[in-house]
C-alpha cells in the first residue's frame, strides 16, 4: 500500500491579508517535507466558490510549485474538473502534458465534474455533467497520443490540430476518477481508470463493498486510456501526535467533524450563501430534494446523524472514518484500510484550524512510524 498526501488549502476566518500566502507556502513546505520522508504522492483538489474549505482553484499552479521543490514524490490532479465550461479538454491535455514535462513524468490524472453549487457558478447543466466528464475523458488521452487529434461530439468539435506537448510518460499518465457515490465506482471501473474515494462519509465496511464493486466493473472495462489503471485511493482526515490528548488539543476533532458538515453541503448540492464557512450550525439544514434524502438515508447514515444534531467526533472514530490519535491509535485504524483493499492511504492534514507545526509533525511521525508497517 502507498502513502498520499491531499490538499484542499482549507482556510478557516478569521483571515487577513496574508492568509492565502501563507496556507500556499506552508503547504508547499509541508509537500517538500513529505518528498524527502517518502510519501508516494500528493493530491491537489481543484474546487470552486468555496470560502474556508478549499481555497484550491488553480491546483496546477500548486503541483508546478511542487515540482520544483521535490524530487520523487508523484503530483496528483485529485481532481482536474472535466466539464468543458470548467476546463476545455484540449487545455487538460496540455497543462498536464506540460506538468508531466517540468516534473520529469510525476503526474497522476485524476478527473471529476464537482457539486451543483459550483457548476453553477460556471453555467454547467448538471443533468448533463456526467456526460461532458464521460467525453472529455475519452478524447484526452487520444490528444497525448493521437497527432493530428480530430473530435466531433456531443459538446466539443475539434478539428485536425495537433496538441502540444505531449506527456513525458509514455504513453500517457495514469488515469484516475473521484468518486462520491456508490455509482461513481462502477463508472470507473468500466473506463478502466482508477478510482478516488472518500471515507469521511463511509464506513470501512462500505468501503469494501465498494471496491469489490469497482474490481468487478473492471473486468468487463472498455478503457478510456491505452492502459487499464486498477489501482484504488480513499481519503481520511488524519492527525497524528505524540499522545491522543496532543492530537485532540491541535483540533483534529473539530478538524473532522468540521469537514464533515461543510462537505455534506457541498457534495449534497446546498451551498450556504451566508459565508458562515465551516460551523457546527450547518447540522441544522433540511434536505428538501427527494433524491438526495434518499440517497443519503441509504448510503450515508452518519449524515441522518448529522441532521439530527447527534453527530460528534465519536461517531466518525467508531466508524474509522477518521484517524486522530498517537501512532498506535493510527496503525490500527490504517491495518482496517489495508484489509479492505487499498492501494493508496491518502492523509488529508492540512485540515480546519490545526495549526502548521503540528501538520508537519503529523507528516513526520506517520513516516516514521505508520507507513512502515505496510511497506
Amino acid at each position: 500500500m502507498k502513502f498520499d498526501l491531499l490538499y484542499e488549502l482549507q482556510m478557516p476566518k478569521p483571515h487577513d491579508a496574508q492568509s492565502e500566502y501563507r496556507c500556499f507556502h506552508e503547504a508547499l513546505e509541508q509537500i517538500a517535507l513529505a518528498d524527502r520522508l517518502g510519501f508516494d504522492t500528493v493530491w491537489a483538489v481543484e474546487h470552486h466558490f468555496l470560502e474556508e474549505f478549499a481555497h484550491c482553484s488553480a491546483p496546477e499552479i500548486l503541483l508546478a510549485a511542487a515540482s520544483q521543490r521535490t524530487r520523487r514524490i508523484r503530483l496528483g490532479h485529485g481532481v482536474v474538473l472535466l466539464p468543458h465550461k470548467f476546463n476545455h479538454p484540449i487545455r487538460v491535455a496540455e497543462r498536464v502534458a506540460a506538468l508531466d514535462i517540468v516534473s520529469d513524468g510525476r503526474v497522476e490524472f485524476g478527473t471529476g465534474r464537482s457539486s451543483q453549487f459550483e457548476q453553477a457558478g460556471f453555467e454547467i447543466d448538471f443533468q448533463a455533467s456526467r456526460d461532458m466528464w464521460q467525453e472529455a475523458l475519452e478524447m484526452i488521452p487520444r490528444m497525448w497520443t493521437e497527432d493530428p487529434f480530430e473530435w466531433h461530439g456531443r459538446f466539443v468539435n475539434v478539428p485536425p490540430r495537433s496538441i502540444l506537448p505531449k506527456p513525458l510518460q509514455k504513453p500517457h499518465p495514469p488515469i484516475w476518477m473521484a468518486a462520491t457515490s456508490p455509482a461513481s465506482w462502477e463508472i470507473a471501473g468500466r473506463n478502466g481508470i482508477g478510482i478516488l474515494g472518500l471515507t469521511i462519509f463511509v464506513s470501512v465496511p462500505q468501503l469494501e463493498d465498494r471496491v469489490r464493486a469497482y474490481r468487478a466493473a473492471l473486468r468487463e472495462a472498455k478503457p478510456v486510456g491505452r492502459f487499464v489503471n486498477d489501482k484504488v485511493g480513499a481519503f481520511t482526515i488524519v492527525h497524528v501526535a505524540e499522545t491522543r490528548a496532543q492530537a485532540i488539543a491541535n483540533g483534529g476533532p473539530e478538524a473532522a467533524i468540521n469537514y464533515l458538515l461543510y462537505a455534506f453541503r457541498v457534495l449534497g448540492g446546498f451551498a450556504d450563501p451566508s459565508g458562515r464557512g465551516m460551523q457546527r450550525e450547518y447540522a441544522d439544514l433540511e434536505i428538501k430534494s427527494t433524491p438526495y434524502r434518499d440517497l443519503i438515508a441509504k448510503e450515508y447514515p452518519i449524515i441522518v446523524k448529522m441532521q439530527r444534531g447527534e453527530c460528534t467526533f465519536e461517531d466518525l472514530d467508531a466508524e474509522d472514518m477518521v484517524i486522530v490519535g498517537d501512532v498506535d491509535h493510527c496503525i490500527r485504524k490504517v491495518e482496517r484500510y489495508k484489509k479492505a483493499g487499498l492501494d493508496h492511504f491518502i492523509a488529508l492534514m492540512q485540515a480546519d484550524r490545526i495549526p502548521h507545526e503540528a501538520v508537519l509533525r503529523s507528516i513526520e511521525l506517520f513516516a516514521k512510524e505508520v507507513a512502515p508497517r505496510f511497506r
